[in-house]
């Protein structure tokens, strides 16, 4: 049998070695920031079997669908990207049912739910009442302490409506807010609880 030209078994091994780099990088994206990306997505959708979903999906898509990469700030970019991508493609679907699921609790559950709620759920559940694109924007902007022109170019929209998103969801999370006993201690500034008291990295 005759042997393989060294051109040949010398791409081989470079594809090899690429290969191995990015699974490197994949294994260190999901020990390392797994987490963090698990939160960004649960902010982003409300749900944490969904929040899941999206993160493999998003990991699939990042390193499956697209060329990998071995530079793990720019997988984590790319991951966050799609799992963006899909939570508000997905959002769009279920925000009619999202928008009435109080009424499908009963009066002594929603009662008992009531006593056990904190802020963090009550900001959650606030969040749940937006559409898909006002719940990115805001996200973006206070959990990830993104720039206007930054979430404007994620989102493919203008930065006016990126102001427009942000400002007619934080009027609207003020409204919801105000429905508890403490109106003043809800809105973005629990985005950032959130992000320094569970791991105590940000995502974004």
């Amino acid at each position: 049998m005759a042997a393989a030209p060294a051109g040949a078994t010398a791409e081989g091994g470079a594809v090899a070695r690429a290969a191995e780099g990015w699974e490197r990088v994949l294994a260190r994206l999901v020990a390392e920031r797994g987490d963090a990306l698990l939160r960004y997505a649960h902010l982003l959708c409300g749900d944490e079997d969904d929040a899941a979903d999206l993160v493999q999906s998003a990991l699939v898509t990042a390193f499956g669908r697209l060329r990998p990469t071995t530079d793990l700030d720019l997988a984590e970019t790319r991951v966050k990207r799609a799992v963006l991508a899909a939570a508000v493609d997905g959002g769009r679907r279920r925000a009619r049912w999202r928008r009435s699921a109080h009424l499908h609790l009963g009066p002594e559950v929603a009662s008992a739910e009531s006593e056990r709620v904190d802020r963090r759920y009550d900001l959650r559940v606030a969040l749940a009442r937006l559409s898909p694109r006002e719940r990115a924007c805001v996200v973006l902007r206070y959990y990830g302490d993104q720039p206007v022109a930054v979430i404007a170019a994620e989102l493919g929209i203008s930065e006016g409506a990126v102001k427009r998103y942000v400002s007619d969801a934080l009027t609207r999370l003020t409204g919801v807010l105000a429905e508890g006993s403490e109106p003043s201690t809800g809105g973005p500034r629990a985005l950032d609880d959130d992000a320094t008291t569970r791991g105590g990295s940000r995502v974004g």
